[in-house]
């Protein structure tokens, strides 16, 4: 049965797509059976996975809104191990169309509890906003990832995803758990990298996963060619690094 796995920040450019895609990549190098959803009305997490044109491919917006059924939206093997629940721009369109559904919130736990024994795990990449569309995604995952740049105003950020988990927590999924925090943009050569590693570390009760994202110009390099980082250049430091990541992540599963 497949985790869920949420994968969130409401900033941009923190590397949070980056890690969905590339995470779910290593995850399905390593043999595991993994669903990548783009739940991010930019569609950033499809275009990056594969090079397969999947802008008019029938998604989760379908989805969600009972038009098509899981086995029409799903694109298989978008990479090594990897399906792709793909979005567009209308998914932003979801949030007041679906206003005063019956269980709206439940709406995509429902979908991808249907879909757990198929896989597992299954990735969420969350827009970079704390919008409604975040709040289904968090109250469907059995755990959460948060990407934190290794800059001056991450530690503000954080505290803002932090609160909207624990209110997740409070109303909608009371066992929602935090897998980690996640440092990405990491540069040994600048104090502040360090700083900021130490700042989160030691005013946080969260645990931060040992993997460090590095600044790496392959993992920026590879989305404009739709393929992931081990299969873009798979002996490169970015490479290395979410492999590491997809490693800790099994392990702690035991």
């Amino acid at each position: 049965m497949a985790e869920i796995i949420a994968i969130t920040n409401q900033k941009g450019g923190v590397g949070k797509t980056t890690t969905a895609i590339n995470l779910a990549a290593c995850l399905g190098e390593a043999e595991q059976r993994v669903l990548l959803v783009d739940f991010d009305p930019q569609g950033n997490a499809s275009t990056g996975v594969t090079k397969e044109d999947v802008s008019e491919h029938k998604g989760i917006y379908e989805l969600l809104c009972g038009l098509e059924t899981a086995e029409d939206c799903i694109v298989r093997e978008a990479a090594e191990g990897v399906d792709l629940l793909p979005s567009n721009i209308d998914l932003s369109g979801a949030e007041v169309e679906l206003q005063g559904a019956e269980n709206m919130e439940g709406r995509l736990k429902a979908i991808l509890d249907g879909l757990r024994g198929d896989y597992d795990y299954i990735l969420i990449d969350c827009p970079p906003s704390l919008s409604v569309l975040t709040v289904h995604a968090l109250t469907a995952a059995d755990s959460v990832i948060i990407p934190v740049q290794c800059e001056y105003y991450a530690l503000e950020g954080l505290h803002q995803v932090l609160n909207t988990i624990y209110m997740v927590r409070q109303r909608l999924n009371p066992a929602l758990r935090i897998r980690g925090i996640l440092y990405t943009m990491y540069d040994q050569r600048t104090n502040l990298s360090q700083q900021v590693v130490e700042a989160v570390t030691d005013g946080l009760s969260e645990r931060s996963f040992k993997t460090l994202i590095p600044r790496n110009v392959k993992l920026a390099e590879a989305p404009s060619y739709g393929e992931p980082i081990n299969v873009y250049d798979r002996y490169s430091r970015g490479t290395e690094s979410y492999r590491q990541l997809a490693a800790e992540i099994l392990e702690d599963r035991g």
